[in-house]
């Protein structure tokens, strides 16, 4: 199986569930995310997740091209950033997620985003 497709699968259903389980739990959602942001331990663990799932994209998946495929490489870049972002500067990532929270329209395209990123994702890891 192509790198392409076996990841576009794994991101693509948990893109599905993920943004599908933030439109309807929105206040777990709210609470897992000041969580979150009030434990530095999360705060870490989450960053080093980001940052390792990041480097592993890139290090199978670094294809700059103009199709689909272009969509994976990009996660795996902006998980690569991310984490080194909430390991690096963790006080500033925390504030982020608390001005996140403040908004709330956010939440919801938010989920909504990470709902069609999952069907697009599915579509081409499995048709």
């Amino acid at each position: 199986m192509d790198t392409s497709v076996f990841i576009a699968r794994i991101f693509g259903l948990s893109y599905l569930v993920m943004g599908m389980g933030l439109l309807f739990n929105r206040k777990v959602f709210r609470r897992i995310i000041e969580d979150f942001a009030g434990n530095s331990t999360f705060t870490f663990y989450g960053g080093a997740l980001a940052l390792v799932i990041g480097i592993v994209i890139i290090q199978t998946h670094n294809l700059w091209v103009s199709d689909w495929r272009l969509m994976v490489t990009l996660i795996g870049w902006a998980g690569f950033i991310k984490g080194a972002w909430i390991i690096i500067f963790p006080d500033s990532a925390a504030r982020f997620m608390q001005a996140y929270l403040k908004n709330k329209n956010l939440p919801v395209i938010h989920s909504i985003g990470a709902f069609i990123l999952g069907a697009v994702l599915t579509f081409f890891g499995y048709f």
